[in-house]
C-alpha cells in the first residue's frame, strides 16, 4: 500500500517518487486507452491519474452506465496491465473543464438541494452514486491486489467553500467503502484555499503551474510532517471560444519540472494526455463578467497531443525524469496513421425547424421553463408561441438566455440573443394578428468551476414584448442524441436558419483524421452518430479529431448541424488546427 513518512511517499515500505500523468479515460476512445498509456509509461511516469466523471455514469437519475468510453474498470486494468498505478479523483465534483464540473444537469431538479456543502438532499444523491462506483473500483485497490494506490476527497473544496462537515462527511463516505488505502486533498497553494480544503489528518497537495519552492513553502506551514506533492502541474492550459491557442514551451516547464523534483517533491502533470470534450460535455467559466465556454478540443498543449501524438516537451520530460529515476530504454508504440480523405460534398439537407417532430416530443408550459424542467441534459431547445394582436413596433427582451438564442417570426430570422455578449433584446415589428414566434437556445455547457456554478440552460426568466410578457408555450427539447429519422432532400438553403447538412464518406483504409470546418460559421458534426463536438468560426480551433474507431472501411455518414452559413462540403485532413 501507500503510506508517507515526513519526507517521502511510500510503496509497500520502500520509498517511491510518484511521476505521475493525468488521462481522462472520458476523453479517449477506448480503443485508444492502451497505447496513450503505453506512452505515458515510456515518458518515464509510473502513475496515471483520471477524475471520475458523474454526469458520464449517471446521465439519469438511477440509471448507470459504466460500458464503452464510460468503462472505468477497463480503464484502470488497462493501466495495470502496461505497468502503472493509478490514482483516481471520484469528486463528486470534479471540474475538469467538464460539463457542470462532472454533476449530472438531474441534480438541479432535486427539491432543496445545495451542492458542495452538508445538505442531505446532496449527500444522498451522492451516496448512491458512490455506491455504485465503489463497488467496481473496490476490487482494483492496492490492498486488494490492483492498481489504485490513492484516492482524492472532493476537489480543490477550498477554491469554492469551507464546510468542514461536509468534507468530513465526504471523507468518511470515501474511508468505509476503501478501507486504508491512502485517501488525499489538493487545492491551490493560498491561505484561504488551504484553511478551507484540508481535512484533519488527511494528505494534502497543491496545484500550480510555476514558483513550486513558495508553494510547498506554503504547504508546509499547514502540513509539516508529510512529503511535497503537486497533484496539478500546469504546464499547458485549456482554451475558451474566441481566445488564442494556450501554449507552454518545453524549456519553461522542464524549468518549473526541475524545481519541484529538486524539492524531492511528487508530481502529476495536469494534462499528460488531454483527449476531446466530445458530444456536448465542454465545460465554461464565468469570471463574474462574462460566460467562456470552452472549446471542443482539450489538448492542453499535453505531452501527447489530441490525437495522442508524443511531442518535443514529452522527450523534454523524459530527461529530466532521467535524472531522478532509473528508465529502461524508451520502446513507443507503432504510430497510428492519420489520412487525408478530401473533401465530401452534401448532396443532402433538411431545415431544423422543418424537423422538430422528427427530433423531438413536444411539451407544453404555460411560460417558457429550462431545460432541466424538461427533463433535458444537452443540445437544443426550440421554443414556440402564438402572439395575437397587431402589437406594432416593440422590443423584445428575452431574460437571462443561457446560452445563445436564434430568433424568428413567422419564419423569418430577426436576431440572436446571446448570454457571451450580454445582449438579451431585438427590436421587431409586429404586424400580423397571429404571429408565430420560435426561439432556439443552444446549451453551450454548464459552468464547471466558481460561484455560478448551478447554471440551468434554456431560457430561464421570460420572454417579453416591452414588459408584456409572453405565455402559452410549445417547447421542443433537442437533445441529439437520436438522429436517425431525419428526412433529408435536396432543398434549397436560407441563412440563418440551422440546417442538418449530409455527406458520404468512402474510404478503403480507416485512419485517424481530422474535418476542417474552416469555412462554416457555427454548429455540430456527427461521424456515423458519433456527436464529434461543436466548431465555431471564431476559434481557435478549426478541425475536429475524427478518431478512427469511429469510421469503417466503405461509406461512413457525416451530418452537420450549421446554424448560420451554409456550404457545399468539408474537407478531411491529417493535421488538427487548433489555433
Amino acid at each position: 500500500m501507500l503510506t508517507f513518512n515526513e519526507k517521502s511517499f511510500l510503496m509497500d515500505g520502500k520509498e517511491i517518487l510518484l511521476l505521475s500523468g493525468a488521462m481522462h479515460y472520458f476523453r479517449t476512445v477506448p480503443e485508444y486507452w492502451e497505447d496513450r498509456l503505453i506512452k505515458l509509461r515510456e515518458c518515464g511516469f509510473n502513475t496515471v491519474e483520471t477524475y471520475v466523471a458523474w454526469n458520464l455514469h449517471e446521465p439519469e437519475e438511477g440509471k448507470f452506465v459504466f460500458e464503452g468510453i464510460a468503462d472505468i474498470e477497463r480503464f484502470i486494468k488497462t493501466a495495470e496491465k502496461v505497468g502503472l498505478h493509478v490514482i483516481v479523483r471520484p469528486g463528486p465534483y470534479i471540474c475538469a473543464e467538464w460539463e457542470f464540473g462532472g454533476f449530472p444537469y438531474w441534480l438541479m431538479t432535486v427539491p432543496n438541494i445545495k451542492l458542495r456543502c452538508y445538505n442531505e438532499p446532496y449527500l444522498e444523491k451522492v451516496g448512491a452514486y458512490f455506491d455504485e462506483l465503489f463497488k467496481r473500483l473496490q476490487p482494483l485497490l492496492r490492498s486488494n491486489g490492483g492498481p489504485i494506490i490513492a484516492i482524492q476527497v472532493e476537489n480543490e473544496y477550498g477554491s469554492f467553500g469551507n464546510d468542514q462537515k461536509y468534507l468530513q462527511h465526504m471523507q468518511d463516505e470515501i474511508k468505509k467503502r476503501i478501507g486504508d488505502e491512502l485517501i488525499f486533498t489538493s487545492d491551490g497553494p493560498d491561505h484561504s484555499m488551504l484553511n478551507g480544503g484540508m481535512i484533519e489528518d488527511v494528505l494534502e497537495t497543491v496545484n500550480f503551474g510555476s514558483r513550486a519552492e513558495s508553494a510547498f513553502e506554503q504547504l508546509k506551514l499547514y502540513q509539516p510532517k508529510a512529503p511535497l506533492m503537486c497533484m496539478e502541474f500546469w504546464h499547458g492550459w485549456f482554451d475558451h471560444w474566441g481566445e488564442e491557442h494556450h501554449t507552454r514551451s518545453s524549456d519553461n516547464v522542464v524549468e518549473a519540472l526541475e524545481e519541484i523534483l529538486q524539492l524531492n517533491g511528487s508530481v502529476n502533470f495536469y494534462m499528460a494526455h488531454g483527449g476531446t470534450n466530445f458530444g456536448f460535455y465542454n465545460g465554461a467559466n464565468h469570471n463574474e463578467e462574462i460566460y467562456q465556454p470552452t472549446i471542443t478540443s482539450y489538448d492542453y498543449d499535453g505531452l501527447l497531443t489530441e490525437s495522442g501524438d508524443v511531442t518535443d516537451k514529452f522527450f523534454a520530460v523524459r530527461k529530466v525524469f532521467e535524472k531522478y529515476v532509473e528508465l529502461p530504454e524508451m520502446k513507443l508504440p507503432i504510430i497510428i496513421p492519420k489520412k487525408q480523405y478530401g473533401e465530401v460534398q452534401f448532396m443532402e439537407r433538411v431545415a431544423l425547424l422543418d424537423s422538430l417532430n422528427h427530433l423531438s416530443t413536444p411539451q407544453h408550459s404555460q411560460a417558457p421553463l429550462t431545460m432541466e424542467y424538461y427533463g433535458q441534459d444537452y443540445g437544443f431547445i426550440v421554443y414556440e408561441t402564438v402572439i395575437k394582436g397587431a402589437y406594432g413596433k416593440q422590443t423584445m427582451t428575452v431574460q437571462n438566455v443561457h446560452d445563445r438564442g436564434q430568433v424568428y417570426l413567422n419564419g423569418k430570422y430577426v436576431g440572436l440573443v446571446d448570454r457571451i455578449s450580454g445582449d438579451s433584446r431585438i427590436d421587431v415589428d409586429i404586424t400580423e394578428e397571429e404571429t408565430t414566434l420560435q426561439i432556439i437556445v443552444e446549451n453551450m455547457g454548464r459552468i464547471n468551476y466558481g460561484p455560478f456554478l448551478v447554471d440551468f440552460k434554456g431560457i430561464t426568466e421570460g420572454v417579453r414584448m416591452g414588459n408584456q410578457f409572453l405565455f402559452d408555450w410549445t417547447v421542443y427539447p433537442i437533445p441529439l442524441n437520436e438522429i436517425n429519422h431525419l428526412q433529408f432532400s435536396n432543398c434549397e438553403t436560407k441563412e440563418n436558419h440551422p440546417y442538418f447538412h449530409r455527406g458520404i464518406l468512402t474510404i478503403n483504409e480507416v485512419a485517424d483524421t481530422f474535418i476542417d470546418v474552416s469555412n462554416w460559421t457555427k454548429g455540430v458534426v456527427f461521424v456515423n452518430g458519433h456527436n464529434l463536438g461543436r466548431y465555431w468560426e471564431i476559434g481557435p480551433q478549426q478541425t475536429l479529431y475524427v478518431p478512427a474507431p469511429f469510421l469503417r472501411e466503405g461509406e461512413n455518414e457525416i451530418i452537420l448541424l450549421e446554424l448560420h452559413k451554409h456550404k457545399q462540403g468539408v474537407t478531411f485532413v491529417d493535421t488538427p488546427i487548433l489555433g
